[in-house]
């Protein structure tokens, strides 16, 4: 199963972006085996629209789940139609540390 996590750098060590459509990087986890891969998101600094932009770009990368900070709506819509399941990460952590916690069953699912 794939993981997306948003994040501020392109390693599991950089902290969790709050902010899902402008999210410098997505990093894609693999919950077996913890590898990764980070992917730029070309969206970040776009006018307008870059929340379902950027839904479409992790769904094109078969992520099943996304771990973030806020979702607006119509990336929310987006994911929702797609069946992934999203879940709401707030503490201020590393990418890591989310990742472990979704792992640990303890993240909230967003709304």
């Amino acid at each position: 199963m794939k993981i997306c996590i948003t994040a501020q750098g392109a390693t599991p060590d950089t902290k969790v972006e709050e902010r899902f459509g402008r999210a410098p990087y997505f990093i894609l986890m693999d919950r077996e085996t913890g590898s990764y891969e980070a992917i730029a998101n070309p969206f970040a600094d776009g006018a307008g629209g870059v929340g379902p932009k950027a839904a479409q770009l992790i769904l094109d990368r078969k992520a099943e789940a996304l771990v973030s900070g806020l979702l607006g709506g119509n990336a929310k819509a987006v994911l929702d139609s797609a069946g992934v399941t999203q879940y709401t990460y707030r503490a201020g952590g590393s990418v890591r540390d989310a990742f472990d916690a979704f792992r640990n069953n303890t993240l909230e699912r967003a709304e």
